[in-house]
Protein backbone atom coordinates (compact mmCIF):
# COMPACT_ATOMS: atom_id res chain seq x y z
CA UNK A 1 0.00 0.00 0.00
CA UNK A 2 1.10 3.57 -0.53
CA UNK A 3 2.45 5.42 2.51
CA UNK A 4 0.07 7.40 4.66
CA UNK A 5 0.66 11.12 4.25
CA UNK A 6 0.00 13.83 6.77
CA UNK A 7 -1.25 17.37 6.44
CA UNK A 8 0.07 19.24 3.44
CA UNK A 9 2.39 22.22 4.20
CA UNK A 10 4.26 24.64 1.98
CA UNK A 11 7.68 23.53 0.84
CA UNK A 12 10.74 24.90 2.56
CA UNK A 13 12.27 28.06 1.18
CA UNK A 14 15.42 26.25 0.09
CA UNK A 15 13.60 23.74 -2.07
CA UNK A 16 11.47 26.45 -3.62
CA UNK A 17 14.51 28.55 -4.41
CA UNK A 18 16.23 25.69 -6.22
CA UNK A 19 13.08 24.98 -8.20
CA UNK A 20 12.73 28.63 -9.10
CA UNK A 21 16.28 28.67 -10.47
CA UNK A 22 15.53 25.55 -12.50
CA UNK A 23 12.42 27.06 -14.05
CA UNK A 24 14.24 30.30 -14.73
CA UNK A 25 16.75 28.20 -16.66
CA UNK A 26 13.89 26.56 -18.51
CA UNK A 27 12.48 29.93 -19.52
CA UNK A 28 15.91 31.09 -20.63
CA UNK A 29 16.47 28.01 -22.75
CA UNK A 30 13.39 28.61 -24.91
CA UNK A 31 13.07 24.82 -25.15
CA UNK A 32 11.68 23.77 -28.54
CA UNK A 33 7.97 23.20 -28.65
CA UNK A 34 7.10 25.71 -25.93
CA UNK A 35 6.19 29.30 -26.80
CA UNK A 36 5.03 32.19 -24.72
CA UNK A 37 1.74 33.94 -25.33
CA UNK A 38 2.15 37.58 -26.32
CA UNK A 39 2.30 39.90 -23.34
CA UNK A 40 4.09 43.14 -22.45
CA UNK A 41 6.61 41.27 -20.30
CA UNK A 42 7.34 37.55 -20.24
CA UNK A 43 8.24 36.27 -16.80
CA UNK A 44 9.50 32.94 -15.48
CA UNK A 45 6.86 30.64 -14.03
CA UNK A 46 8.38 31.16 -10.60
CA UNK A 47 7.58 34.87 -10.77
CA UNK A 48 3.92 34.81 -11.66
CA UNK A 49 1.21 32.44 -10.55
CA UNK A 50 -1.19 31.81 -13.47
CA UNK A 51 -4.86 31.85 -12.62
CA UNK A 52 -5.82 28.28 -11.63
CA UNK A 53 -8.23 26.44 -13.88
CA UNK A 54 -11.84 26.52 -12.67
CA UNK A 55 -12.02 22.74 -13.11
CA UNK A 56 -11.56 20.57 -10.04
CA UNK A 57 -7.90 19.50 -9.79
CA UNK A 58 -7.32 15.95 -11.02
CA UNK A 59 -5.46 14.94 -7.84
CA UNK A 60 -7.63 16.80 -5.34
CA UNK A 61 -4.54 18.90 -4.49
CA UNK A 62 -2.96 15.89 -2.78
CA UNK A 63 0.69 16.05 -1.69
CA UNK A 64 3.35 15.38 -4.31
CA UNK A 65 7.05 14.55 -4.43
CA UNK A 66 9.25 17.65 -4.21
CA UNK A 67 12.61 16.06 -5.09
CA UNK A 68 14.32 17.97 -7.89
CA UNK A 69 16.79 16.84 -10.55
CA UNK A 70 20.33 18.22 -10.62
CA UNK A 71 20.24 21.82 -11.83
CA UNK A 72 22.04 21.99 -15.18
CA UNK A 73 21.84 25.34 -16.93
CA UNK A 74 20.83 25.07 -20.58
CA UNK A 75 23.02 28.11 -21.34
CA UNK A 76 26.54 27.68 -19.94
CA UNK A 77 28.06 30.78 -18.37
CA UNK A 78 30.68 32.65 -20.41
CA UNK A 79 34.13 31.06 -20.58
CA UNK A 80 32.84 27.89 -18.95
CA UNK A 81 32.99 24.40 -20.42
CA UNK A 82 29.72 22.93 -21.54
CA UNK A 83 28.22 20.91 -18.70
CA UNK A 84 27.38 17.32 -19.33
CA UNK A 85 23.88 15.98 -18.77
CA UNK A 86 23.50 14.15 -15.50
CA UNK A 87 23.34 10.40 -15.76
CA UNK A 88 22.16 7.61 -13.50
CA UNK A 89 18.90 6.67 -11.88
CA UNK A 90 17.48 10.19 -11.86
CA UNK A 91 17.51 10.26 -15.63
CA UNK A 92 16.26 6.70 -16.05
CA UNK A 93 12.54 5.96 -16.39
CA UNK A 94 11.25 2.38 -15.93
CA UNK A 95 10.65 0.69 -19.29
CA UNK A 96 6.90 0.07 -19.05
CA UNK A 97 6.20 3.51 -17.58
CA UNK A 98 8.27 5.22 -20.28
CA UNK A 99 6.45 3.17 -22.93
CA UNK A 100 3.10 4.29 -21.50
CA UNK A 101 4.10 7.97 -21.65
CA UNK A 102 5.22 7.64 -25.27
CA UNK A 103 2.13 5.66 -26.29
CA UNK A 104 -0.06 8.39 -24.79
CA UNK A 105 1.86 11.06 -26.70
CA UNK A 106 1.37 9.13 -29.96
CA UNK A 107 -2.36 8.69 -29.32
CA UNK A 108 -2.87 12.37 -28.51
CA UNK A 109 -0.87 13.37 -31.60
CA UNK A 110 -3.63 11.81 -33.71
CA UNK A 111 -6.70 12.43 -31.56
CA UNK A 112 -5.75 15.93 -30.29
CA UNK A 113 -3.09 17.17 -32.75
CA UNK A 114 -3.64 20.80 -31.77
CA UNK A 115 -2.66 20.07 -28.17
CA UNK A 116 1.02 19.25 -28.92
CA UNK A 117 1.36 17.06 -25.83
CA UNK A 118 5.00 15.98 -25.22
CA UNK A 119 5.53 12.73 -23.34
CA UNK A 120 8.12 14.49 -21.16
CA UNK A 121 5.27 16.49 -19.57
CA UNK A 122 3.59 13.22 -18.57
CA UNK A 123 6.97 12.15 -17.28
CA UNK A 124 7.24 15.26 -15.13
CA UNK A 125 3.78 14.74 -13.65
CA UNK A 126 4.32 11.00 -13.21
CA UNK A 127 7.57 11.71 -11.38
CA UNK A 128 6.10 14.14 -8.84
CA UNK A 129 2.82 12.24 -8.39
CA UNK A 130 4.12 8.71 -7.83
CA UNK A 131 7.83 8.51 -8.66
CA UNK A 132 6.92 6.78 -11.94
CA UNK A 133 4.68 4.19 -10.24
CA UNK A 134 7.08 3.70 -7.33
CA UNK A 135 10.08 3.18 -9.56
CA UNK A 136 8.22 1.06 -12.10
CA UNK A 137 6.72 -1.52 -9.77
CA UNK A 138 4.18 -2.71 -12.35
CA UNK A 139 3.26 -6.05 -13.91
CA UNK A 140 3.61 -6.99 -17.59
CA UNK A 141 0.33 -5.23 -18.39
CA UNK A 142 1.36 -1.99 -16.70
CA UNK A 143 -0.77 -2.36 -13.55
CA UNK A 144 0.85 -1.39 -10.25
CA UNK A 145 1.85 -4.33 -8.06
CA UNK A 146 0.35 -2.58 -5.04
CA UNK A 147 -2.19 0.28 -4.99
CA UNK A 148 -0.82 3.81 -4.88
CA UNK A 149 -3.21 5.90 -2.77
CA UNK A 150 -3.14 9.51 -1.69
CA UNK A 151 -4.39 10.72 1.70
CA UNK A 152 -8.05 10.69 2.69
CA UNK A 153 -9.60 13.84 1.24
CA UNK A 154 -11.58 14.74 4.35
CA UNK A 155 -10.79 18.46 4.46
CA UNK A 156 -8.02 18.08 7.05
CA UNK A 157 -5.36 19.96 5.11
CA UNK A 158 -6.74 18.81 1.76
CA UNK A 159 -9.89 19.14 -0.26
CA UNK A 160 -13.03 17.70 1.31
CA UNK A 161 -14.38 15.24 -1.26
CA UNK A 162 -17.07 12.80 -0.07
CA UNK A 163 -16.93 9.32 -1.59
CA UNK A 164 -17.96 9.14 -5.26
CA UNK A 165 -16.99 5.56 -6.22
CA UNK A 166 -18.33 3.47 -3.34
CA UNK A 167 -14.71 2.64 -2.52
CA UNK A 168 -14.28 0.79 -5.82
CA UNK A 169 -10.95 2.45 -6.66
CA UNK A 170 -9.65 3.80 -3.35
CA UNK A 171 -11.15 1.38 -0.81
CA UNK A 172 -12.76 4.27 1.09
CA UNK A 173 -16.56 4.50 1.19
CA UNK A 174 -16.58 7.75 3.16
CA UNK A 175 -14.15 10.03 1.32
CA UNK A 176 -12.25 9.94 -1.95
CA UNK A 177 -8.49 9.46 -2.29
CA UNK A 178 -6.18 10.03 -5.25
CA UNK A 179 -5.47 6.72 -6.98
CA UNK A 180 -2.78 5.20 -9.15
CA UNK A 181 0.47 6.29 -10.80
CA UNK A 182 -1.03 9.57 -12.05
CA UNK A 183 -3.07 10.15 -8.85
CA UNK A 184 -6.58 10.69 -10.20
CA UNK A 185 -9.39 11.20 -7.73
CA UNK A 186 -12.28 8.78 -8.50
CA UNK A 187 -14.72 11.54 -9.50
CA UNK A 188 -12.27 12.84 -12.12
CA UNK A 189 -11.44 9.33 -13.31
CA UNK A 190 -15.15 8.68 -13.88
CA UNK A 191 -15.20 11.37 -16.57
CA UNK A 192 -11.59 11.30 -17.76
CA UNK A 193 -10.60 7.63 -17.53
CA UNK A 194 -9.25 5.96 -20.68
CA UNK A 195 -8.34 2.44 -21.80
CA UNK A 196 -4.73 2.88 -22.87
CA UNK A 197 -3.67 -0.76 -23.23
CA UNK A 198 -6.69 -1.99 -25.19
CA UNK A 199 -7.86 -4.55 -22.62
CA UNK A 200 -11.38 -3.13 -22.47
CA UNK A 201 -10.96 -1.81 -18.90
CA UNK A 202 -10.33 1.74 -17.67
CA UNK A 203 -8.14 1.23 -14.60
CA UNK A 204 -6.49 4.18 -12.79
CA UNK A 205 -3.96 1.70 -11.37
CA UNK A 206 -2.72 0.84 -14.88
CA UNK A 207 0.03 3.13 -16.13
CA UNK A 208 -1.11 2.91 -19.78
CA UNK A 209 -4.69 3.85 -18.86
CA UNK A 210 -3.58 6.55 -16.41
CA UNK A 211 -1.02 8.13 -18.78
CA UNK A 212 -3.54 8.33 -21.64
CA UNK A 213 -6.19 9.76 -19.32
CA UNK A 214 -3.71 12.34 -18.01
CA UNK A 215 -2.90 13.34 -21.58
CA UNK A 216 -6.55 13.91 -22.46
CA UNK A 217 -7.06 15.75 -19.17
CA UNK A 218 -4.12 18.10 -19.80
CA UNK A 219 -5.38 18.74 -23.35
CA UNK A 220 -8.83 19.72 -22.09
CA UNK A 221 -10.42 23.11 -22.71
CA UNK A 222 -8.78 23.21 -26.18
CA UNK A 223 -5.34 23.85 -24.68
CA UNK A 224 -2.24 24.07 -26.88
CA UNK A 225 0.62 22.95 -24.66
CA UNK A 226 3.14 24.60 -26.98
CA UNK A 227 1.80 27.89 -25.59
CA UNK A 228 3.35 28.69 -22.22
CA UNK A 229 0.15 30.02 -20.62
CA UNK A 230 -1.79 26.91 -21.70
CA UNK A 231 1.02 24.69 -20.41
CA UNK A 232 0.90 26.39 -17.01
CA UNK A 233 -2.89 26.14 -16.83
CA UNK A 234 -2.77 22.45 -17.74
CA UNK A 235 -0.32 21.65 -14.93
CA UNK A 236 -2.26 23.76 -12.44
CA UNK A 237 -5.41 21.84 -13.38
CA UNK A 238 -3.70 18.83 -11.82
CA UNK A 239 -2.72 20.52 -8.56
CA UNK A 240 -3.48 24.17 -7.87
CA UNK A 241 -0.12 25.04 -6.37
CA UNK A 242 2.62 27.35 -7.64
CA UNK A 243 5.25 25.08 -6.09
CA UNK A 244 3.69 22.10 -7.89
CA UNK A 245 3.86 23.98 -11.20
CA UNK A 246 7.50 24.82 -10.61
CA UNK A 247 8.43 21.24 -9.68
CA UNK A 248 6.69 19.68 -12.68
CA UNK A 249 8.25 22.21 -15.09
CA UNK A 250 11.68 21.45 -13.68
CA UNK A 251 11.33 17.70 -14.34
CA UNK A 252 9.74 18.45 -17.72
CA UNK A 253 12.82 20.41 -18.75
CA UNK A 254 15.11 17.75 -17.29
CA UNK A 255 13.51 14.98 -19.35
CA UNK A 256 13.52 17.08 -22.49
CA UNK A 257 17.31 17.25 -22.21
CA UNK A 258 17.60 13.48 -22.30
CA UNK A 259 16.58 10.32 -20.53
CA UNK A 260 16.97 6.58 -20.87
CA UNK A 261 15.08 3.42 -20.13
CA UNK A 262 15.80 1.33 -17.03
CA UNK A 263 14.29 -2.05 -16.09
CA UNK A 264 10.93 -2.02 -14.31
CA UNK A 265 11.28 -1.81 -10.54
CA UNK A 266 14.70 -0.14 -10.65
CA UNK A 267 13.69 3.50 -11.06
CA UNK A 268 15.00 6.19 -8.75
CA UNK A 269 12.68 6.61 -5.76
CA UNK A 270 11.97 10.15 -4.47
CA UNK A 271 11.83 10.67 -0.74
CA UNK A 272 10.32 14.10 -0.01
CA UNK A 273 6.73 15.17 -0.40
CA UNK A 274 5.14 18.57 -0.15
CA UNK A 275 4.03 17.79 3.41
CA UNK A 276 7.75 17.76 4.40
CA UNK A 277 7.54 14.13 5.53
CA UNK A 278 10.03 11.51 4.55
CA UNK A 279 8.19 8.77 2.74
CA UNK A 280 8.80 5.10 3.23
CA UNK A 281 9.50 3.53 -0.16
CA UNK A 282 9.50 -0.05 -1.43
CA UNK A 283 12.43 -2.00 0.00
CA UNK A 284 15.70 -0.10 -0.34
CA UNK A 285 18.65 -0.88 1.96
CA UNK A 286 19.55 2.33 3.82
CA UNK A 287 23.17 3.31 4.40
CA UNK A 288 24.37 3.01 7.99
CA UNK A 289 25.04 6.35 9.73
CA UNK A 290 28.68 7.31 10.43
CA UNK A 291 30.12 5.70 13.54
CA UNK A 292 33.46 5.78 15.32
CA UNK A 293 33.34 2.04 15.66
CA UNK A 294 34.02 0.08 12.51
CA UNK A 295 30.82 -1.27 11.09
CA UNK A 296 30.57 -5.05 10.79
CA UNK A 297 31.13 -6.29 7.26
CA UNK A 298 27.84 -7.35 5.72
CA UNK A 299 27.48 -10.76 4.21
CA UNK A 300 28.17 -10.36 0.50
CA UNK A 301 25.17 -10.71 -1.73
CA UNK A 302 25.81 -12.16 -5.17
CA UNK A 303 25.17 -9.47 -7.77
CA UNK A 304 22.09 -9.84 -9.92
CA UNK A 305 22.81 -11.09 -13.42
CA UNK A 306 23.17 -8.23 -15.88
CA UNK A 307 20.12 -7.36 -17.89
CA UNK A 308 20.75 -8.12 -21.53
CA UNK A 309 19.54 -5.22 -23.65
CA UNK A 310 17.14 -6.13 -26.41
CA UNK A 311 19.01 -3.91 -28.86
CA UNK A 312 22.26 -1.91 -28.77
CA UNK A 313 22.01 1.80 -28.03
CA UNK A 314 22.19 4.30 -30.83
CA UNK A 315 24.80 7.02 -31.11
CA UNK A 316 24.47 9.78 -28.53
CA UNK A 317 21.93 12.42 -29.40
CA UNK A 318 22.57 16.12 -29.61
CA UNK A 319 22.53 16.39 -25.82
CA UNK A 320 25.17 13.77 -25.41
CA UNK A 321 22.84 11.13 -23.91
CA UNK A 322 22.74 7.64 -25.51
CA UNK A 323 19.20 6.76 -26.57
CA UNK A 324 18.37 3.04 -26.73
CA UNK A 325 17.05 1.71 -30.01
CA UNK A 326 13.68 -0.02 -29.77
CA UNK A 327 12.24 -2.50 -32.24
CA UNK A 328 10.45 -0.77 -35.08
CA UNK A 329 7.23 -1.83 -36.74
CA UNK A 330 7.98 -3.00 -40.28
CA UNK A 331 4.85 -5.00 -41.15
CA UNK A 332 1.30 -3.72 -40.85
CA UNK A 333 -1.42 -5.96 -42.26
CA UNK A 334 -5.12 -6.63 -42.08
CA UNK A 335 -6.41 -9.80 -40.45
CA UNK A 336 -9.59 -11.59 -41.48
CA UNK A 337 -12.23 -10.39 -43.92
CA UNK A 338 -11.48 -7.29 -45.98
CA UNK A 339 -15.14 -6.45 -46.60
CA UNK A 340 -17.82 -5.78 -43.99
CA UNK A 341 -21.58 -5.55 -44.45
CA UNK A 342 -24.47 -4.56 -42.23
CA UNK A 343 -28.12 -3.63 -42.53
CA UNK A 344 -28.94 0.01 -41.82
CA UNK A 345 -29.03 0.58 -38.07
CA UNK A 346 -27.52 -2.83 -37.37
CA UNK A 347 -24.16 -4.28 -36.40
CA UNK A 348 -21.50 -5.46 -38.81
CA UNK A 349 -20.66 -9.13 -38.94
CA UNK A 350 -17.03 -8.52 -38.00
CA UNK A 351 -14.61 -5.90 -36.74
CA UNK A 352 -11.58 -4.50 -38.58
CA UNK A 353 -8.47 -6.18 -37.18
CA UNK A 354 -4.85 -5.30 -37.94
CA UNK A 355 -1.55 -6.87 -36.92
CA UNK A 356 1.85 -5.23 -36.33
CA UNK A 357 5.18 -7.09 -36.60
CA UNK A 358 8.82 -6.09 -36.30
CA UNK A 359 11.62 -6.81 -38.79
CA UNK A 360 12.09 -10.33 -37.43
CA UNK A 361 8.43 -11.14 -37.95
CA UNK A 362 7.69 -11.05 -34.22
CA UNK A 363 4.33 -9.68 -33.12
CA UNK A 364 4.58 -6.27 -31.44
CA UNK A 365 2.42 -5.46 -28.43
CA UNK A 366 1.39 -2.01 -27.17
CA UNK A 367 1.63 -0.31 -30.56
CA UNK A 368 -0.97 2.42 -31.11
CA UNK A 369 -3.20 1.78 -34.12
CA UNK A 370 -5.64 4.45 -35.27
CA UNK A 371 -8.90 3.33 -36.91
CA UNK A 372 -10.80 5.93 -38.92
CA UNK A 373 -14.16 5.87 -40.75
CA UNK A 374 -13.71 7.56 -44.13
CA UNK A 375 -16.49 8.44 -46.58
CA UNK A 376 -20.04 9.73 -46.83
CA UNK A 377 -21.65 7.73 -44.06
CA UNK A 378 -23.26 8.12 -40.66
CA UNK A 379 -21.83 4.82 -39.45
CA UNK A 380 -19.84 5.26 -36.26
CA UNK A 381 -17.95 3.24 -33.68
CA UNK A 382 -19.97 2.11 -30.67
CA UNK A 383 -19.13 5.25 -28.65
CA UNK A 384 -20.33 7.55 -31.46
CA UNK A 385 -16.83 8.55 -32.62
CA UNK A 386 -15.49 8.39 -36.16
CA UNK A 387 -11.95 7.58 -34.98
CA UNK A 388 -10.53 5.27 -32.34
CA UNK A 389 -6.99 4.51 -31.19
CA UNK A 390 -6.32 0.97 -29.96
CA UNK A 391 -3.14 -0.60 -28.61
CA UNK A 392 -2.04 -3.96 -30.00
CA UNK A 393 -2.22 -6.95 -27.67
CA UNK A 394 0.38 -9.65 -27.08
CA UNK A 395 -0.26 -11.28 -30.46
CA UNK A 396 0.32 -7.96 -32.22
CA UNK A 397 -3.31 -7.42 -33.17
CA UNK A 398 -5.51 -4.38 -32.66
CA UNK A 399 -9.26 -4.79 -33.01
CA UNK A 400 -11.38 -1.76 -33.85
CA UNK A 401 -14.34 -1.01 -31.56
CA UNK A 402 -17.66 -2.38 -32.73
CA UNK A 403 -19.11 -0.55 -35.75
CA UNK A 404 -22.75 0.53 -35.61
CA UNK A 405 -24.30 1.09 -39.04
CA UNK A 406 -26.20 4.32 -39.56
CA UNK A 407 -29.30 4.88 -41.66
CA UNK A 408 -27.41 6.05 -44.73
CA UNK A 409 -26.85 3.19 -47.17
CA UNK A 410 -23.80 2.88 -49.37
CA UNK A 411 -20.10 2.02 -49.25
CA UNK A 412 -17.33 3.63 -47.22
CA UNK A 413 -13.86 2.78 -45.92
CA UNK A 414 -12.43 1.90 -42.52
CA UNK A 415 -8.75 2.86 -42.52
CA UNK A 416 -6.10 1.83 -40.00
CA UNK A 417 -2.70 3.46 -39.57
CA UNK A 418 0.21 2.94 -37.20
CA UNK A 419 0.79 6.15 -35.28
CA UNK A 420 4.50 5.51 -34.76
CA UNK A 421 5.72 4.38 -38.16
CA UNK A 422 5.50 5.38 -41.81
CA UNK A 423 3.75 2.22 -42.98
CA UNK A 424 1.01 1.96 -45.58
CA UNK A 425 -2.50 2.14 -44.23
CA UNK A 426 -4.72 -0.94 -44.08
CA UNK A 427 -8.26 -0.49 -45.40
CA UNK A 428 -11.54 -2.36 -45.25
CA UNK A 429 -14.50 -1.87 -47.58
CA UNK A 430 -17.69 -1.48 -45.55
CA UNK A 431 -21.21 -1.45 -46.97
CA UNK A 432 -24.50 -0.53 -45.36
CA UNK A 433 -27.51 -2.02 -47.14
CA UNK A 434 -31.17 -1.24 -46.66
CA UNK A 435 -33.12 -3.31 -44.17
CA UNK A 436 -34.79 -6.30 -45.82
CA UNK A 437 -37.67 -8.71 -45.39
CA UNK A 438 -38.04 -12.11 -47.01
CA UNK A 439 -41.62 -12.90 -45.89
CA UNK A 440 -44.86 -10.90 -45.64
CA UNK A 441 -47.82 -12.50 -43.90
CA UNK A 442 -51.07 -11.81 -42.05
CA UNK A 443 -53.39 -10.13 -44.57
CA UNK A 444 -56.91 -11.43 -45.22
CA UNK A 445 -59.45 -10.85 -48.00
CA UNK A 446 -61.40 -7.59 -47.62
CA UNK A 447 -64.83 -6.61 -48.94
CA UNK A 448 -66.64 -3.31 -49.55
CA UNK A 449 -69.73 -2.01 -51.37
CA UNK A 450 -69.38 0.23 -54.44
CA UNK A 451 -68.58 3.82 -53.43
CA UNK A 452 -68.04 2.78 -49.79
CA UNK A 453 -65.06 2.54 -47.44
CA UNK A 454 -63.46 -0.81 -46.64
CA UNK A 455 -64.26 -1.62 -43.03
CA UNK A 456 -60.80 -2.91 -42.23
CA UNK A 457 -57.27 -1.76 -43.04
CA UNK A 458 -54.62 -4.05 -44.47
CA UNK A 459 -52.14 -5.13 -41.78
CA UNK A 460 -49.19 -7.43 -42.46
CA UNK A 461 -45.99 -8.45 -40.67
CA UNK A 462 -42.56 -8.53 -42.31
CA UNK A 463 -39.87 -10.94 -41.19
CA UNK A 464 -36.29 -11.69 -42.22
CA UNK A 465 -34.99 -15.19 -41.58
CA UNK A 466 -37.84 -15.72 -39.14
CA UNK A 467 -37.23 -12.55 -37.08
CA UNK A 468 -39.27 -9.35 -37.16
CA UNK A 469 -37.96 -6.92 -39.78
CA UNK A 470 -38.34 -3.34 -38.51
CA UNK A 471 -37.79 -0.25 -40.64
CA UNK A 472 -38.05 -2.10 -43.96
CA UNK A 473 -39.08 -0.02 -46.98
CA UNK A 474 -42.26 -1.23 -48.70
CA UNK A 475 -44.76 -0.26 -51.40
CA UNK A 476 -48.46 -1.01 -52.03
CA UNK A 477 -49.97 -1.05 -55.55
CA UNK A 478 -53.43 -1.79 -56.94
CA UNK A 479 -52.59 -4.04 -59.89
CA UNK A 480 -54.37 -5.39 -62.93
CA UNK A 481 -55.09 -9.11 -62.67
CA UNK A 482 -52.41 -10.84 -64.77
CA UNK A 483 -53.67 -12.59 -67.89
CA UNK A 484 -53.52 -16.36 -68.07
CA UNK A 485 -50.02 -17.50 -69.09
CA UNK A 486 -48.38 -14.15 -68.33
CA UNK A 487 -44.74 -14.14 -67.21
CA UNK A 488 -44.83 -14.27 -63.38
CA UNK A 489 -41.62 -12.22 -63.22
CA UNK A 490 -43.04 -9.38 -65.30
CA UNK A 491 -43.88 -6.18 -63.43
CA UNK A 492 -47.67 -5.92 -62.99
CA UNK A 493 -49.57 -2.96 -64.38
CA UNK A 494 -51.11 -0.38 -62.08
CA UNK A 495 -54.92 -0.61 -62.15
CA UNK A 496 -56.73 2.66 -62.87
CA UNK A 497 -60.09 1.31 -61.68
CA UNK A 498 -61.44 -0.20 -58.51
CA UNK A 499 -60.25 0.30 -54.88
CA UNK A 500 -57.99 3.23 -54.10
CA UNK A 501 -56.23 5.19 -51.37
CA UNK A 502 -56.46 8.94 -50.87
CA UNK A 503 -53.59 11.40 -50.99
CA UNK A 504 -53.18 14.45 -48.74
CA UNK A 505 -55.67 16.38 -50.88
CA UNK A 506 -58.27 13.60 -50.84
CA UNK A 507 -57.66 12.56 -54.44
CA UNK A 508 -57.62 8.85 -55.40
CA UNK A 509 -54.19 7.15 -55.67
CA UNK A 510 -53.61 3.49 -56.40
CA UNK A 511 -49.90 3.25 -55.64
CA UNK A 512 -48.10 4.04 -52.36
CA UNK A 513 -44.33 4.20 -51.97
CA UNK A 514 -42.05 5.19 -49.08
CA UNK A 515 -43.91 2.93 -46.67
CA UNK A 516 -41.94 1.41 -43.80
CA UNK A 517 -42.56 -1.34 -41.25
CA UNK A 518 -42.70 -0.30 -37.61
CA UNK A 519 -40.42 -1.36 -34.76
CA UNK A 520 -42.14 -4.76 -34.67
CA UNK A 521 -42.02 -5.35 -38.41
CA UNK A 522 -45.72 -4.53 -38.82
CA UNK A 523 -47.06 -2.53 -41.75
CA UNK A 524 -50.57 -1.04 -41.59
CA UNK A 525 -51.88 0.59 -44.79
CA UNK A 526 -54.08 3.69 -44.90
CA UNK A 527 -57.83 3.31 -45.33
CA UNK A 528 -59.05 2.13 -48.72
CA UNK A 529 -62.15 3.12 -50.67
CA UNK A 530 -64.18 1.50 -53.49
CA UNK A 531 -65.27 3.39 -56.59
CA UNK A 532 -68.33 2.43 -58.65
CA UNK A 533 -66.69 -0.66 -60.17
CA UNK A 534 -67.68 -4.07 -58.86
CA UNK A 535 -65.64 -7.24 -59.04
CA UNK A 536 -62.44 -8.78 -57.63
CA UNK A 537 -59.29 -6.67 -57.44
CA UNK A 538 -55.71 -7.27 -56.34
CA UNK A 539 -53.43 -5.28 -54.01
CA UNK A 540 -49.72 -6.14 -54.30
CA UNK A 541 -47.33 -5.45 -51.34
CA UNK A 542 -43.57 -5.51 -51.92
CA UNK A 543 -40.63 -4.93 -49.54
CA UNK A 544 -36.93 -4.24 -49.83
CA UNK A 545 -35.36 -7.66 -50.03
CA UNK A 546 -38.01 -9.14 -52.33
CA UNK A 547 -40.84 -10.17 -50.00
CA UNK A 548 -44.24 -9.91 -51.74
CA UNK A 549 -47.84 -10.54 -50.78
CA UNK A 550 -51.05 -10.20 -52.84
CA UNK A 551 -54.28 -9.28 -51.05
CA UNK A 552 -57.70 -9.92 -52.62
CA UNK A 553 -60.22 -7.05 -52.51
CA UNK A 554 -63.86 -7.61 -53.48
CA UNK A 555 -66.40 -4.93 -54.31
CA UNK A 556 -69.97 -6.27 -54.38
CA UNK A 557 -73.39 -4.66 -54.44
CA UNK A 558 -75.54 -5.08 -51.37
Amino acid sequence: MAPQMGRRLRKGAGTTAVAALAVAALSASQAPGVVHASSPTDQAASDVTPTPTPDAPASGNSPYYTDLPPLVSPIPPPNASVGQLPTGDLQGIPATVLDAYKKAEAALATDRPGCHLPWQLLGGIGKVESGHANGGRVDVNGTTLTPILGPVLNGAGFANIPDTDGGAYDGDKVHDRAVGPMQFIPSTWASSGRDGNGDGVKDPNNVYDAALAAGFYLCGNHRDLAVKDDLDQAILSYNQSQEYLTTVLTWFDFYRRGTHEVPDGTGSLPGRRSDQSTVKQPPVTPQAPPSKKPAPKPTPTPPAPPVKPTVPPTKPDGGGTPTPTVPRATTFEGVGAKELTAFAGGAFGGQPTARVKDASGKAMAKVSVKFEIVGDTDTRFADGAATATVATTGDGTAVAPELKAGEKTGTFTVRATVAEASLSAVEWKATVVARQADVLAGAKELTAAPGAEFADQVSVKATYKGAAAPGVAASATMIVTPAAGADPKAAPKVNDKGPYFKDAKGKPVRELTDLKTDAHGVLVLPKMYADGQTGTFLLRLTTEGGATLTVTLKVTAS
